[in-house]
């Protein structure tokens, strides 16, 4: 072994231990100023290296200065925490180094990968399913989005889309990767069509079926339905088996995007959150959410096996030279070279079980709704609706939400955000982190108030 890598292994675990440990001194990293930061951190770039033990000393200092999302101080997204054999799995990942495109490469990487495809399509409904895993679920709604469009314009691979207007309809609510997908794939923002939601949230059907009908009437080319299985800023569920009624009396691709709330799954209670999902074409699932494995972890499942490799496969002797499809990954993915990100959640879900997993999303979710019923109960807080999900919105009756969010983390208090909801600017907290406590959500509550009642 090469001296420096035994030094950096040997350690990796002080290090590793000493920024875990800094969650309990310093759960809110101080803000830095990024126009500064490079110099105090020492970040240039050297002409001439450095020892290792040098370079590792630099690279602590760093991570002391990176912002935590494992602290109890963190609701600022839709991840967060730390999941012990999943981060050591992900650690042992990249020393070992394997691209996911065959099997030649990857060996028993690639048995996983199918393992973990097959069991998520089982659970979301999709007996025999196909899917690959993709850095984040951004990707995974953009290989959705590109079946879907090579699925209603069959020559578009070959000779384009020949100008013809593409349509794809989406709740006001969706991820922006939705738009920035349909942009990437020269459909044209403009044909993205913004779906009313209702109170809740939740996707129309009936204004979506007439939109698809308005445009068929006037020749446009309707490609794909995008419904969400937890909205990012409300965690709301768009009606699935609605949805997919319209979806098969128009004949048009229905994708979910179940990025957050795919995991509710695992949940008995509330599964039926996404009643329906086994009509759908696709569907994207980030177990990098509520399943707290470290990020990226995002897979795309097609219900019909062998539509991904057929929608997306491309020849390539020089790499595919052995094995069948089936474990080659790379002949269904976007991506040539791709890292490993399977190894952390099969370490996971060997650490939990599906018992384990059910029993973290019915803890989160008791969390966020006792948030919710601290909030309801005070009266100077002022709650949106009950949470669908983990997400507690909220403001602080006559306060700024926004600056209170800016404040909270310049303070150090918590890094929390803000979302705008039917014109009103809320405080969007996510009880996401598996070790949240009933007295953290507390404290966040007491430091809203506090700083709070500094702002007009």
């Amino acid at each position: 072994m090469h001296d420096d890598l035994a030094r950096s292994l040997g350690r990796l675990s002080e290090l590793a231990l000493a920024y875990a440990q800094l969650d309990d001194s310093d759960p809110v990293r101080p803000v830095l100023d990024p126009d500064h930061a490079v110099d105090s951190l020492g970040l240039a770039l050297p002409a001439l290296g450095m020892d290792i033990d040098s370079v590792l000393d630099r690279v602590a200092r760093v991570l002391a200065a990176t912002p935590s999302t494992s602290g109890p101080r963190f609701f600022n997204q839709l991840f967060a925490g730390r999941d012990p054999a999943a981060a050591v799995a992900d650690m042992l990942a990249s020393l070992a180094n394997n691209s996911m495109y065959t099997y030649k490469v990857a060996g028993p990487m690639v048995l996983i990968e199918n393992l973990l495809v097959r069991e998520m399509g089982r659970l979301a409904g999709f007996e025999d399913a196909e899917g690959v895993f993709t850095p984040g679920g951004s990707l995974s709604n953009l290989a959705a989005l590109l079946c879907a469009r090579n699925a209603a314009v069959p020559h578009a691979r070959d000779r384009g889309v020949d100008g013809r207007p593409l349509r794809v309809y989406s709740s006001a609510d969706a991820h922006y990767s939705i738009r920035k997908g349909v942009g990437m794939l020269g459909m044209g923002r403009d044909n993205l069509v913004s779906i009313p939601c209702d109170a809740e949230g939740r996707m129309d059907p009936v204004a979506l079926e007439a939109a698809v009908v308005a445009d068929r009437a006037t020749g446009l080319t309707p490609v794909m339905i995008n419904a969400t299985a937890g909205t990012t800023v409300q965690g709301a569920f768009d009606p699935l088996d609605a949805l997919a009624d319209v979806a098969e009396r128009q004949g048009v691709w229905l994708h979910v995007d179940g990025a957050y709330g795919g995991t509710m799954l695992l949940s008995e209670p509330r599964r039926h959150l996404l009643a329906g999902l086994h009509r759908a074409d696709s569907f994207t699932w980030d177990a990098h959410k509520m399943m707290g494995v470290p990020l990226v972890c995002s897979v795309i499942l097609v219900r019909k096996r062998g539509l991904l490799t057929a929608l997306l496969n491309e020849s390539a002797s020089y790499l595919f030279q052995g094995d069948t499809d089936l474990y080659n990954p790379g002949t269904r993915s976007l991506q040539c070279g791709r890292r490993n990100d399977v190894l952390k959640l099969w370490a996971a879900w060997q650490y939990h079980g599906l018992t384990g997993f059910a029993a973290r999303v019915e803890r989160q979710l008791l969390l966020a709704n006792q948030l919710a019923d601290r909030v309801a109960a005070a009266p100077d807080f002022s709650l949106l609706r009950r949470p669908a999900s983990l997400n507690v919105c909220f403001e602080l009756t006559g306060k700024p939400s926004d600056a209170i969010c800016a404040r909270l983390h310049e303070l150090g208090l918590a890094m929390v955000g803000h979302a705008t909801v039917n014109e009103r600017c809320v405080i969007r907290t996510a009880c996401v982190n598996p070790d949240l406590r009933a007295e953290d959500l507390e404290a966040l509550l007491d430091a809203i108030r506090e700083v709070g009642a500094t702002l007009p």
